[in-house]
This record gives structure tokens, C-alpha cells and sequence, in this order.
């Protein structure tokens, strides 16, 4: 099966553990081959919903007697109530549960017990470069992203298209976080034109014509169905002006593109940028996760309109990534990262292009994007020397 990639995520042995992902990374097919004697409970199946959702207490009568191995109760988030339970018998049985949820929405709302520091929390991304290794394909990557599915359905576009149909009728209809399907639709539509760029919910608002405050609940049930994210601002020590947006990404290029409409008037470029970029920031924020770095992400900004796209701030060092999708790099190319360097001397800059060669300038480190996403593990775990 080619879901079978081997993925980077360690998981804790001892303790139980929270897995959050976006639909369609592939939690259930992960935890299912990985903890194959574990006691399994879909709550998206019709039966164990109904019975457990009645009352969670059946919890402790459905795992055998005496049982030692794994507990996993997928969808966690379907029925929030079931996190006492579990809670009770970690304390009395001493059972690792695995709770895997592709939404923190309703587990948040309900302020629901998130078990006190008893489980860990992991995250499962799209595939990373590393992880798909030899059927690593940079063009198929930045046209359909790194889900499980494109890599392996026959027609990447159709899987993409009903990706997004389902999500819309299973989690945003279902989950009754809209009455208004259409708004949200051309939401999407509309959000899909601040993928990478500096987010103005006001001028969001006036191009879907949906009233501002809805507009922020919308980047929110977004944000909590784990599919978009919001990047800060570097402000620690600005020595110049900065700017206040957060930028704004969905979590995966493939998803960007199928919600952004193209018209004549659309330029390739502008596309392509926003995808070279997306490809990259998704893969930080996995390999981030799933080697334990603990680097907060952010992007720089200035007053003046200097920006580095990606820096990475941790015990590790400090880290920038300015992303041009030209293969033929000017001297202006290296002018916001430069400037970074003057105001962070102590950064490690690094300069991705779409080009095919990879050499210093000066500090600066540049790299053909296919080069940097397959080095990236070695780059995030390094630590930079003062």
C-alpha cells in the first residue's frame, strides 16, 4: 500500500498521548499499523458512537478484562464527554489510551479535561520529503501537495476536490459551525488569496461579503479544524520598525490550490510563489514537531516592506529562510536577508531558489528548494555556535 510510508512521528511508549492532524494525513491507517494488537474504537463508526456518546462509561466494560496493550479511540473530538472516562481509568487501570482527533474545536469549547498533563499532545503533517524519500517529487509536491492520498491516488485533482467537498459537508456541515454554507464556501474561496501574505480580515470580509466578525469565526474554525495556521511577526529585539499581521497559510500547497480559483487575469508566478513557499513553511512545521525542536516560527517584517519569509527562533540558534521562486537570483534578492543578518548577526540565512545550484554568498547560505527540503532535518537539528 502506498500509505505505507514510514513516518518520522515518535510517539511516547509509556504515556498515553493525544494525535492531532488535519483529515487525511493518515492517523488512522498510521496508528492502526504501528499499535496492531491495541483495543480500537472508531467513533466515526455509526455503533461505537451511538453506544459510547448514550454513555461513556460503557468505556471500561468494552476493553477486555485484564487487557495490558494499547487503547485507541479515533475522533476523539466526537464525543468530548469520554475524556473523564478515560482520565478514570488511566488513574485506576493504568491504560495507555491513544486518542487521535482532527479537530480541537469541540475538545477546546467545552474546555473538556484534556487530562492534566497525563498524555502528551503529537501532531501528524502531510508527508515530509524526507519521509516520502525515493518517491519524492518536487513538481508533484508543488502542484498537489504532500497528503497521503495524492501520492497515491490515480487522479491527485479529483482526490483533492472531493478532500474538500467532504470537509465542507462532514465537518463544517455536520459540525453545525455554520449555518451559512455558501458564505463559507466563497470564504474559502476568498482566503485561498492570503495564502503567504500579510492577513487583512477587514479586506477578507468586504471581498466575500460576509460581515467582518463572521470572518474571524471562519480563520478560527479553520485554525481549529487544524487546517490553516496563522505565522507571527519576529519581534524579539527589532532594532527597525515592524510590521503587526500575522501572515496566513493553509496547512498544505495541495489544498491551497485547489480552493484558489484561477482566472486570465491570475498570473502563474504569483501561484507558483505562493506554492515554493508553502511547501516549505509545511515541511518546517513538521519536521519541527516531529523531531522535537521546539523553534517558534515566525516571519520578519519591517515598516519599510522587508521581509524574510520563515525564522526560526529556539534553544538551537536562530534561523531565517527567504524563499525566491526565480532561478536567476539578482543582488535585490538577497537585500531583505541581508538586512536581517545586519540587524541578527547571529542568525544562520539561508536563501531557497528555484534554481539548480547551491553556494554561499557571503553568509548566506543558498539552496535549490528540492536541496533545502531534503537537508532540512539535518539544518533544523544542528545548533548554531555563537
Amino acid at each position: 500500500n502506498g500509505l505505507m510510508y514510514s513516518r518520522l512521528l515518535n510517539p511516547p511508549m509509556e504515556k498515553s498521548f493525544f494525535l492531532f492532524g488535519p483529515r487525511g494525513t493518515g492517523k488512522s491507517f498510521w496508528v492502526r499499523h504501528r499499535f496492531p494488537e491495541a483495543c480500537y474504537f472508531d467513533l466515526l463508526e455509526a455503533e461505537h458512537y451511538q453506544e459510547l456518546l448514550a454513555s461513556p462509561q460503557r468505556l471500561e466494560k468494552k476493553i477486555p478484562p485484564g487487557f495490558e496493550d494499547w487503547v485507541i479511540i479515533d475522533e476523539v473530538q466526537r464525543i468530548p464527554e469520554i475524556l473523564n472516562e478515560v482520565h478514570r481509568l488511566i488513574e485506576l487501570k493504568r491504560h495507555r489510551f491513544i486518542l487521535t482527533g482532527s479537530s480541537s474545536r469541540k475538545l477546546k469549547r467545552k474546555g473538556v479535561n484534556l487530562l492534566a498533563g497525563r498524555a502528551a499532545t503529537l501532531s501528524l503533517h502531510p508527508l515530509t520529503a524526507k519521509e516520502l524519500g525515493g518517491d519524492f517529487d518536487l513538481r508533484h509536491s508543488l502542484q498537489y501537495g504532500q497528503l497521503p492520498g495524492v501520492y497515491v491516488e490515480k487522479d491527485p485533482k479529483l482526490y483533492l476536490n472531493s478532500y474538500v467537498k467532504t470537509f465542507l459537508r462532514e465537518e463544517v456541515q455536520q459540525e453545525s459551525l455554520t449555518r451559512n454554507l455558501s458564505a463559507f464556501s466563497r470564504f474559502l474561496e476568498t482566503a485561498s488569496f492570503s495564502q503567504g501574505a500579510q492577513l487583512n480580515i477587514s479586506s477578507v470580509a468586504r471581498e466575500c461579503h460576509v460581515e467582518r466578525k463572521v470572518v474571524e469565526d471562519y480563520f478560527t474554525i479553520l485554525e481549529d479544524l487544524l487546517l490553516a495556521t496563522r505565522l507571527p511577526v519576529f519581534t524579539k529585539r527589532a532594532k527597525r520598525q515592524v510590521v503587526a499581521h500575522p501572515k496566513f497559510y493553509f496547512f498544505d500547497v495541495g489544498i491551497f490550490r485547489i480552493l484558489r480559483p484561477r482566472g486570465p487575469l491570475d498570473s502563474r508566478e504569483e501561484l507558483e510563489g505562493a506554492a515554493f513557499e508553502s511547501l516549505l513553511f509545511q515541511e518546517l512545521r513538521a519536521l519541527n514537531d516531529y523531531l522535537q525542536l521546539d523553534y517558534r516560527l515566525h516571519y520578519w517584517r519591517t515598516a519599510g516592506g522587508q521581509e524574510v519569509d520563515f525564522v526560526l527562533y529556539g534553544e538551537r540558534g536562530l534561523l531565517a529562510f527567504e524563499v525566491k521562486r526565480t532561478s536567476r537570483l539578482v543582488d535585490g534578492d538577497f537585500k531583505s536577508i541581508g538586512m536581517f543578518l545586519d540587524d541578527y548577526p547571529m542568525a544562520r540565512t539561508f536563501l531557497v531558489h528555484g534554481g539548480a545550484k547551491a553556494y554561499w554568498e557571503g553568509k548566506i547560505r543558498v539552496l535549490p528548494l528540492e536541496t533545502c527540503l531534503l537537508e532540512l532535518p539535518q539544518i533544523l537539528e544542528s545548533v548554531s555556535t555563537p
